[in-house]
């Protein structure tokens, strides 16, 4: 599997050390302080929305994604209706997301088999969603964390960087990310991971150049040049 991230190699001398429960919820309470009650950017009005929307941001930006997703909710608004869809015509309306002949394959599919097996409904199920076409394990657990309000942990590319930073995690494979950040903070905080573990990732932890030294969670960071701060 690709990786979701890439890190320089290291020194095995300054390989990071593995936090612990104790450790990992200090460092996200204070996370949990600078990034309030972070919800998806992505506009949605019930379930069958969130899907799709989630379907058609991969490699693209929420905002991107919330011009169009209007446009084709007034065309398509149920999962019967979409299922039935002319290709081309979707394909017209989601153009500027990139990707738009897959991803109105996948979308399709998608609806298809919701009217086909779930009576046009989202399914409230991890194995129930990933069974949907373009439906992977980060966008099953957007769907039962922002539609459901239940505990799941979406693994993208800030959460991934950011975990394998803190010493979170000493993966880079999604499934195991998400179960070495079970382990190490409560259920009833995995709610709250995808979208402060995202802001952080987008303000601070940057990719190519993180700004520790306006880190606020660097002093606890094994990956932040602790002379340097």
């Amino acid at each position: 599997m690709a990786t979701l991230f890439t890190e320089p190699p290291k020194p095995p001398s300054l390989t990071r050390p593995m936090a612990t429960p104790k450790k990992a919820l200090v460092v996200f309470e204070i996370l949990k302080k600078d990034y309030p009650n972070p919800r998806t950017e992505l506009v949605f009005e019930d379930p069958f929305q969130l899907l799709i929307a989630v379907i058609l941001s991969a490699q693209c930006t929420d905002a991107r994604v919330n011009s169009v997703t209007p446009g084709l909710f007034a065309q398509y608004p149920t999962a019967e209706k979409l299922s039935n869809a002319s290709a081309p015509v979707v394909e017209k309306l989601i153009h500027s997301c990139g990707f738009y002949k897959n991803k109105t394959k996948a979308i399709i599919q998608t609806a298809k088999s919701l009217v086909e097996r779930f009576e046009g409904k989202v399914p409230g199920t991890m194995d129930e969603l990933v069974s949907l076409a373009g439906v992977g394990r980060k966008t099953a657990s957007v769907i039962l964390n922002q539609a459901f309000d239940l505990p799941a942990i979406a693994v993208d590319t800030h959460v991934a960087r950011v975990s394998f930073r803190l010493g979170w995690t000493q993966s880079k494979n999604p499934l195991k990310i998400e179960q070495d950040l079970k382990k190490l903070l409560p259920e009833d905080l995995w709610a709250l991971v995808n979208g402060t573990l995202i802001l952080h990732g987008r303000k601070i932890c940057k990719a190519r150049k993180p700004l520790c030294a306006d880190c606020r969670i660097a002093k606890q960071c094994p990956s932040a040049p602790k002379t340097k701060l």
